[in-house]
């Protein structure tokens, strides 16, 4: 009996089918509106539910080439999946926490918030401002600064959709803002919003591409870069072409020319050849190798060996 149990188990795992061909690659696209179904990375699944709900992070210097942002960190969700291109939407972003500490000095001052923020379409965001004081503050100058900076983000909030306000938190205005209104309490070195976290969503943007005009314009762009390399090799084959043809003529004008100077020691010892043949053969022996053999092609002789045989071979 547990042999046949063996023997249907070993044959039930050799039906198994290998689950790493079933999967697929997906592209990852961000927002529609305002980042035009940007795409940002790939992931592998079998179906399409299982890519619904994944979380996905990358640094703000990867995401649009923001060099004094690259502590920053964007996160992503996965809400929708059509064919192979995986849509998301933000949900937050955060500074890197080594990056926090170095901010904070002795005898500076620090001031943080948290802040519940609702958009004009309806989405609900959590923000987590820093301000640091030249130096060191009292408690009260913290809270008229905290106030401030409260009153400014709000404002903002309910002035912005949410699309303005990825642009605002991931840019500088909002930054400017909150700098703009603390600095007129204290003194500070720097104004961030150094974390975001969306907490509901609101109305779903209809602006922008849509998915089939961002694969055209893909494909365009690709097809021109295509283009560049393939006119950038043919233009580097007719230099190259151009500068062998301008050495071959030359090439073939020194070997024409080097005959037709010698041409006259050849007449000369034909025509001295009835008087004495001394001449003749010190004509033959300036002569060169290569001259000697078309000498001999042209009487119908062997034109094999050193050059002693040949000028001997053209002597008899």
């Amino acid at each position: 009996m547990a042999s046949r149990q063996t023997a249907k188990a070993r044959a039930a795992s050799r039906r198994q089918k290998d689950k790493w061909k079933t999967k697929r690659w997906y592209t990852i696209r961000a927002p529609r509106h305002p980042w035009n179904y940007k795409a940002i990375g790939e992931t592998i699944s079998e179906t399409d539910k299982q890519v619904i709900g994944r979380i996905y992070e990358l640094t703000q210097q990867e995401f649009d080439g923001d060099f004094t942002k690259m502590h920053v960190i964007v996160r992503f969700r996965v809400n929708d999946v059509v064919n192979s291109d995986a849509l998301t939407e933000f949900i937050g972003h955060h500074h890197q926490n080594d990056h926090t500490r170095r901010q904070v000095r002795r005898f500076r001052g620090k001031v943080d918030d948290v802040v519940d923020v609702i958009t004009s379409d309806g989405y609900l965001l959590r923000l987590k401002p820093l301000i640091i004081t030249d130096r060191r503050v009292k408690t009260s100058i913290k809270e008229a600064i905290r106030s401030a900076v409260r009153e400014v983000i709000i404002g903002f909030g309910a002035k912005s959709n949410f699309a303005a306000m990825q642009k605002a938190m991931m840019g500088t205005d909002l930054e400017k803002a909150i700098h703009e209104a603390a600095k007129s309490i204290y003194p500070i070195k720097s104004a961030v919003i150094r974390k975001s976290q969306l907490l509901q969503s609101g109305v779903d943007m209809i602006g922008g591409p849509t998915l089939d005009e961002i694969h055209s314009d893909e494909e365009r762009s690709a097809a021109e870069i295509a283009a560049r390399k393939a006119a950038a090799i043919a233009a580097a084959e007719e230099d190259e072409d151009s500068e062998d043809a301008e050495e071959a003529p030359a090439e073939e004008a020194s070997t024409e020319e080097a005959p037709a100077e010698e041409a006259p020691a050849e007449e000369a010892p034909a025509e001295e050849a009835p008087a004495e043949e001394a001449p003749a053969d010190a004509a033959y022996t300036s002569m060169k190798v290569a001259e000697l053999k078309e000498l001999l092609k042209a009487a119908g002789k062997p034109v094999s060996g050193k050059k002693a045989d040949l000028i001997e071979r053209l002597m008899e």
